[in-house]
């Protein structure tokens, strides 16, 4: 999980938004998944 974490913090310090939104997204999604 927390490999997913760094990835995800490399991903966001590239500031791009629209792959930022898509990553919230799919880690919404995700979270959804994981909880239920």
């Amino acid at each position: 999980m927390s490999k997913l974490i760094q990835e995800f913090k490399d991903f966001a310090v590239k500031g791009n938004a629209v792959d930022m939104a898509i990553g919230v997204i799919i880690g919404g999604a995700f979270g959804k998944i994981v909880s239920s």
